[in-house]
C-alpha cells in the first residue's frame, strides 16, 4: 500500500475576497461621462407596464371565456387580472405622480420609505380584493381567478427580459 505525499499550498497571492484585501479605487463619473451613461440606458415606463398588464388581463378573460364557454370562467379571469392591475396602477400613480413623491424626491430614504409604503398599500390592495372575489364575482371559478392573477403577474417578467434585452443591445 502505498501513501500520497503531503500536498504544499502554493498560494503566494492574497485572495481577493479576504478581508482587507484592496478592490480597485472607485472613480466617480464626470458630469458628461454621466450624461452619456443615461444617453445611453433604455427609458422605463411603469405605466407601460401597467398597460401591458392591462392588456394581458383581457386578452386572458376573453380567452377564458371562449376556451371554457363560461361567462363565469371570464369574469373570474378578468377578477383575478383585477386584483394584480389595480394595486399595480395605484402604486404606479404613488410612486410618480402624487404630490408626497414629488415632494420627498430629493432624498433617498424617502423615496425608500416611499416606495416601502405604497408596496404596503398595494400587497393590502391584493388581499382586500381576492378575499371579496367571491362576493363580486358571481359563480366564481377560482381557478380561473387564478390563472388571470398569474398571467398578469407573469407580465412583470416579461418586462425585465425586453429591459435586459434592450440594455444588453445599447452596450
Amino acid at each position: 500500500m502505498t501513501t500520497m505525499p503531503p500536498v504544499e499550498s502554493q498560494a503566494t497571492q492574497q485572495d481577493e475576497w479576504e478581508d482587507g484585501a484592496q478592490g480597485p479605487e472607485f472613480k466617480p463619473l464626470t458630469r458628461e461621462e454621466a450624461q452619456q451613461w443615461r444617453s445611453r440606458q433604455p427609458v422605463f415606463s411603469v405605466w407601460r407596464l401597467v398597460g401591458v398588464q392591462l392588456l394581458a388581463g383581457l386578452a386572458a378573460g376573453l380567452l377564458g371565456w371562449l376556451l371554457m364557454q363560461s361567462a363565469s370562467v371570464g369574469w373570474s379571469v378578468l377578477y383575478g387580472a383585477a386584483s394584480v392591475v389595480i394595486p399595480s396602477a395605484l402604486m404606479a400613480y404613488g410612486m410618480t405622480s402624487s404630490a408626497l413623491t414629488r415632494l420627498m424626491s430629493g432624498f433617498a430614504q424617502a423615496a425608500f420609505i416611499g416606495f416601502l409604503f405604497w408596496e404596503g398599500i398595494k400587497v393590502l390592495l391584493v388581499i382586500a380584493m381576492l378575499w371579496m372575489a367571491p362576493k363580486v364575482v358571481p359563480e366564481l371559478n377560482w381557478l380561473g381567478l387564478l390563472a388571470g392573477l398569474v398571467v398578469v403577474l407573469k407580465v412583470y417578467w416579461l418586462g425585465l427580459w425586453t429591459q435586459t434585452r434592450r440594455s444588453n443591445e445599447n452596450g
